[in-house]
């Protein structure tokens, strides 16, 4: 996951940064931060925690200048440590530079050791901070050759958004993983907006005006807009950003995610009808598949799950005096919408099973007749490695369990899949995306998963 989001010509860019980064805070919740860029001058506030938590007035004062980039953190390559929050900064012969990362760069350990064996030496285990030292490396006689041959040399998922003195620079890696999307400030001139989700611009007014392609390098200058396209790879978008990732009010690649969660909810209720009362969601992830559910089904669509949405990490948790504990923190049932009821209860995906164990004990805890799950995708049976923290395919239940015992597991009465077919009906066709979760075929092959280095150097 995590949230890039960057602005160029704009008296209020660290204000308007921070105000991105709030509409992307789904997208990482573990760190944030903030570089602007003042005259080439690089000033930057990062920090483990929410943005929130993070900026406030003074903070803010604190980053001058016209030009910024923020990101929002979730951990998959590297630890959740102070050393990795970015945006990553670095000086070079090139001038100062910073970076925000959404993905995973897969051939990142072996680059590290080829650096690390000609003498570099790194201050992270963020993956990102490879294309920091290659950037400083590079020979090229412009900014879009050594960018170009940087991430010539990388694999995997990235879409970055970089500083380099008074300029920015977009890119995608050629398969177009994860989501870059550019706009433009109306009323301001030559002031462009970059972000991971159109969310992010309603939020602070600005006009989409069409996402970056796989393969593209994007500088944006004084001078305008300059584009440059590598040779792309077949286009292979993430498809669970659509499932899950992206907030529904955001439009990927042209798409509604809202109309394609509707579509995916209706074309449940068709593939697996259930003789039920009502139709629930998991909130906040499975709330507009259900509604799609509820509508094909003619069954009543209710909030029998309510979601606490000020709830942090909670470091403290009793043992024994409040059973599933972690769970009921977020939601809470409604007993009289639940109360001798036969429940269709709607949900994104089941990865582990623990957590959709203790979901589904609650409503009947609430006096629920029946419990039914219905899941909006086809079972997660593969990990990830662009850019997703999933477990290991043996922690992955459906990897190894038939939808009957995963029902017996988290004690529901029945456990069904949106199809494969159904999921690419719901996107506009079958190609054009990455189903490596549930498919197991991987678009870039890696010969091992990505290791975690640990830093020698922890901060308290």
């Amino acid at each position: 996951m995590c949230g890039v989001f960057g602005i160029f010509n704009h008296p209020e860019a660290a204000n308007l940064t921070y105000l991105g980064l709030h509409a992307l805070q789904h997208r990482g919740q573990e760190s944030g931060g903030v570089v602007t860029s003042d005259e080439g001058t690089l000033h930057a506030v990062r920090k483990m925690g929410l943005v929130s938590d993070i900026f406030n007035r003074r903070k803010l004062e604190r980053l001058p200048g016209r030009v910024a980039i923020g990101h929002v953190r979730y951990t998959t390559a590297g630890g959740s440590l102070p050393k990795n929050v970015q945006p990553l900064t670095a000086e070079s012969r090139h001038g100062a530079v910073a970076i925000a990362h959404n993905g995973n760069i897969v051939n990142a350990e072996s680059i590290r050791d080829r650096l690390e064996d000609k003498g570099a030496i790194f201050t992270s285990n963020s993956d990102t901070e490879v294309v920091l030292q290659l950037l400083a490396r590079s020979r090229g006689m412009t900014l879009l050759d050594r960018v170009a041959e940087v991430l010539g040399e990388l694999r995997g998922a990235y879409s970055i958004v970089m500083v380099l003195g008074d300029r920015i620079i977009a890119a995608r890696d050629p398969h177009g993983f994860r989501p870059l999307i550019l706009g433009r400030m109306p009323g301001y001139d030559d002031c462009y907006v970059v972000a991971s989700e159109t969310c992010a611009f309603d939020l602070i007014g600005a006009e989409r005006i069409r996402d970056i392609a796989p393969g593209e390098i994007l500088e944006i200058s004084a001078r305008g807009l300059k584009e440059t396209t590598r040779s792309p790879e077949p286009r292979r978008a993430c498809v669970f950003e659509h499932v899950y990732f992206a907030r529904p009010d955001s439009v990927l690649d042209g798409t509604s995610v809202y109309e394609v969660r509707f579509k995916m909810g209706e074309l449940l209720a068709d593939e697996k009808p259930c003789d039920a009362d009502v139709v629930i969601p998991v909130p906040d992830s499975g709330v507009v598949a259900s509604m799609g559910y509820a509508r094909k089904s003619s069954l009543p669509f209710e909030m029998g799950l309510i979601r606490n949405h000020y709830v942090g990490r909670t470091f403290i948790e009793p043992k024994d005096s409040i059973r599933h504990f972690g769970v009921k923190l977020k939601l809470n049932p409604v007993p009289r919408l639940l109360k001798g009821k036969r429940v269709v209860v709607v949900d994104d995906s089941i990865v582990r099973g623990t957590t959709s164990r203790k979901i589904v004990k609650m409503i009947r805890s609430a006096g629920a007749r029946e419990v039914h799950v219905r899941i909006s995708s086809p079972p997660v049976t593969w990990p990830c490695y662009y850019g997703i923290d999933t477990p290991t395919r043996k922690e992955l239940i459906a990897s190894s369990h038939t939808p009957d015992e995963i029902a017996r597991y988290i004690t529901a009465d029945s456990v069904e899949y949106l199809s494969p077919e159904g999921l690419m009906a719901s996107v506009g066709g079958d190609s054009g995306y990455c189903t490596a979760c549930f498919t197991g075929e991987y678009p870039v092959q890696i010969a091992t998963p990505p290791s975690r280095r640990q830093l020698r150097l922890v901060e308290v």
